[in-house]
């Protein structure tokens, strides 16, 4: 059973108020909840050795490596670790985008867990290129699609991360894909 997030809420407080143990408790805590945003990734198809798991621990390490962050609650804790899997999949996707490519084979892989960044690489990079244009014009709109796109996460759960209405996260959400849409040309 998942702990509930007034529970999570508080080792967030925990964490922020300097108690080491929260952190080590935080984990076990949302570890699933980041596992199924990552697997959103991966049905996304977002590279072929780019594992769930890894991108899982890579996006906890990027979260608790700096001074303890001023995490309000579960939801922002999840809205700040769908922008850290964005980060993670774009700089993988630059990373094999810049290396030079075989013979034009494909490495292939029998595991359903990982993530196909290199055959995604030029449309996640059009993504977050898009992604930062949308930020200039509006921050909220990007976030909206962060938290959606990429976090996975509900209309219910986006709109108490940015402390906004559930009604104005469907305005919002619709608004950022049609301007994506014309964006991406697609």
């Amino acid at each position: 059973m998942s702990p509930s997030p007034e529970a999570i809420t508080d080792l967030l407080h925990r964490h922020r108020q300097g108690d080491a143990q929260a952190l080590g408790e935080l984990m076990p805590a949302v570890y699933e909840e980041l596992r199924r945003m990552a697997r959103r990734q991966v049905r996304r198809g977002a590279g072929n050795t780019l594992d769930t798991t890894a991108l899982v621990h890579e996006a906890f390490l990027k979260l608790a490596g700096a001074k303890p962050p001023e995490w309000s609650d579960r939801c922002h804790f999840m809205a700040v670790a769908a922008t850290a899997m964005r980060q993670i999949v774009v700089d993988y996707a630059r990373s094999r985008q810049a290396q030079k490519r075989g013979s034009g084979q494909k490495a292939l892989t029998l595991d359903e867990n990982r993530i196909a960044v290199s055959d995604q690489a030029e449309t996640l990079l059009a993504i977050d290129q898009a992604l930062d244009r949308l930020s200039q014009l509006d921050s909220r709109l990007s976030r909206v699609v962060e938290c959606r796109f990429f976090g996975g996460m509900t209309e219910k759960e986006v709109a108490a991360s940015l402390a906004i209405d559930e009604r104005t996260v469907r305005r919002d959400w619709v608004k950022a894909r049609a301007w994506l849409h014309k964006e991406l040309g697609a």
